[in-house]
């Protein structure tokens, strides 16, 4: 199936993953900012129009680009790290009896991607593959960059909540997922910010190109 005709059948949602507890920074990364905006708007200009509605899952109260299309909840339990929010969005999906089939995730950390590469990742896919799907950039695996079926969701939530698997990897890795592999010649722009130092390279990557 073409990426153009996934998209009309509106059967994916797209998810932000931004309930992480951001440690190594020191405060919530979504409301960073980063050359006059904040993270988390980078990744939602860029998928805004891609989907017919974005989900951000975050647990503390953050700021964010104004849009008809997205909703905003947090984790239904802390601390169960991305497979949490991947679950929550699942769980959402069923509750408002959303048409859904798949989400696509994305972190909230990530300034550098762009819409062309949700694109190619889509395009590359076969969907009677698997159930989950992963992104690889220059030897790299994003396991935050996934699209997950909703076929998914009883044993997602069987593994983390009774099984207590918190691991994306490891989880992904016994589910049987797919990499889809996007090569860049010079700059990944799978880069995420963890530190402030993280933030100070973005800064400058962004002051170069400009």
């Amino acid at each position: 199936m073409s990426y153009i005709l996934l998209m009309n059948d509106n059967n994916i949602l797209g998810v932000v993953l931004a309930g992480g507890q951001s440690k190594r920074f020191g405060l919530d990364k979504s409301q960073v900012s980063l050359n006059g905006k904040i993270l988390i708007n980078y990744i939602l200009s860029e998928i805004h129009e891609e989907f017919s509605e974005i989900l951000i899952v975050a647990n503390n109260e953050i700021d964010h680009m104004n849009s008809k299309k997205i909703s905003k909840i947090k984790d239904f339990k802390k601390d169960l790290g991305p497979l949490g929010g991947v679950l929550t969005a699942m769980k959402w999906i069923k509750q408002f009896n959303k048409n859904f089939q798949w989400i696509s995730t994305f972190p909230a950390d990530t300034p550098f991607f762009k819409k062309k590469f949700l694109q190619d990742f889509l395009n590359k896919i076969e969907f009677n593959g698997s159930k989950l799907f992963f992104i690889k950039s220059n030897n790299t695996r994003h396991n935050i960059f996934g699209l997950w079926s909703l076929k998914l969701l009883d044993q997602l939530e069987e593994d983390l909540i009774n099984k207590g698997e918190r691991k994306v990897e490891t989880w992904a890795n016994s589910i049987g997922v797919k990499i889809i592999n996007l090569d860049f010649k010079n700059f990944d722009p799978f880069f995420n910010i963890n530190t402030k130092e993280d933030l100070e390279i973005a800064n400058k990557i962004l002051n170069k190109n400009d």
